[in-house]
C-alpha cells in the first residue's frame, strides 16, 4: 500500500482485480507496442504547438494575469516531471494552488475539493486552461500533445514499486492531454492508477494520428464546458458502449489495448 503523503486517501476495499477492472497486472510482457518504444514525431507536435499557441496565448495572458491579481505567488510556475524513458524535465503550469503549498508535506495528489486550490485554481482546473503552458514543452520538444501525463519523479519511484509494469508508460513522450485524462478522473488511489496504466498502455499499443485528433478533440469540447460523457459519446462511440461504471471506475472487456 503506498503511504502517506504521497496518497493520503485509502485505497477501495474492493480490488481492481475483484472489479474485473483492466489493471497492470493483466498486461502480457509481449505488448504489441506498434514500432517498439515509439517517438512520436517531434516536428508534428512543433508545428501543431505552434498554431495552438496562436489563440492560446492571449488566453494564457489573462489567466496569468488574474493569478498573479487574487494570490500571492508566481502566475507560471513549473515542476519537475518524468518524461521519455523517465528522464527528467520541467513542465510548465498555471499555478492554480496557494503559493509553496507542499513545503511542508512533500510531493502529494490533489484531493477532491482540496483546500490548497484557490477558486480561480478550481476553474483553471475544470477547464483544464492550467495545462496550456505545456505548449511550450512541446516545443522544447519535451513533450507531445497527446501521451500518458507526465508524473513527479519521486511519486513515479514508489509507483513503480506497487505496481508492475509502470515504467511501461515512459516508453513514449509525456502528453499534454491523452486517452486516460478522457475517460478517468484524477488519481486519488492506487486503484486508480492501476485504471489509468491499462488505458496508458492501450494508447500506446494503439496509438495514430486519427486517434490523436479525437483525443485533442475531445480536450477542446472538455475545455468549452461540454460534460465529459458526452465528449467521450460523441468522439468514441464504439469505446462508449464497451464501457460502464463500477463503482466508480469504468470497465473494459477483454483486453486493456483492444480496438476502439
Amino acid at each position: 500500500m503506498l503511504k502517506s503523503p504521497l496518497v493520503d486517501l485509502p485505497t477501495p476495499a474492493s480490488s481492481v482485480a475483484s472489479a474485473g477492472l483492466p489493471s497492470s497486472h493483466s498486461v502480457p510482457q509481449g505488448l504489441p507496442l506498434r514500432n517498439e518504444r515509439v517517438v512520436q514525431s517531434v516536428m508534428v507536435d512543433r508545428i501543431l504547438a505552434m498554431l495552438l499557441l496562436v489563440p492560446a496565448l492571449p488566453v494564457m495572458a489573462i489567466a496569468w494575469s488574474l493569478v498573479r491579481l487574487t494570490s500571492r505567488g508566481p502566475g507560471i510556475y513549473y515542476q519537475s516531471r518524468s518524461g521519455l524513458n523517465g528522464k527528467p524535465f520541467k513542465i510548465f503550469k498555471l499555478r492554480t494552488m496557494t503559493h509553496n503549498c507542499e513545503a511542508t508535506t512533500g510531493a502529494v495528489w490533489a484531493k477532491p475539493n482540496d483546500s490548497r486550490v484557490t477558486w480561480l485554481g478550481k476553474i483553471l482546473r475544470k477547464t483544464h486552461l492550467d495545462e496550456l503552458p505545456q505548449l511550450f514543452n512541446v516545443l522544447r520538444g519535451e513533450m507531445s500533445l497527446v501521451g500518458p501525463r507526465p508524473e513527479r519523479p519521486e511519486i513515479v519511484e514508489r509507483l513503480k514499486l506497487e505496481i508492475p509494469n509502470y515504467a511501461m508508460r515512459m516508453d513514449v513522450y509525456p502528453g499534454v492531454t491523452g486517452l486516460a485524462q478522457i475517460y478517468a478522473e484524477p488519481d486519488q488511489t492506487l486503484d486508480d492508477v492501476r485504471h489509468k496504466l491499462a488505458l496508458d498502455l492501450r494508447y500506446i499499443a494503439q496509438r495514430s494520428t486519427w486517434l490523436d485528433l479525437r483525443i485533442i478533440g475531445c480536450t477542446a469540447l472538455k475545455m468549452v464546458g461540454l460534460n465529459r460523457t458526452w465528449t467521450r459519446r460523441i468522439l468514441f462511440p464504439t469505446m462508449h458502449r464497451q464501457t460502464r461504471r463500477i463503482d466508480g471506475p469504468m470497465q473494459f472487456p477483454g483486453q486493456p489495448w483492444a480496438t476502439l
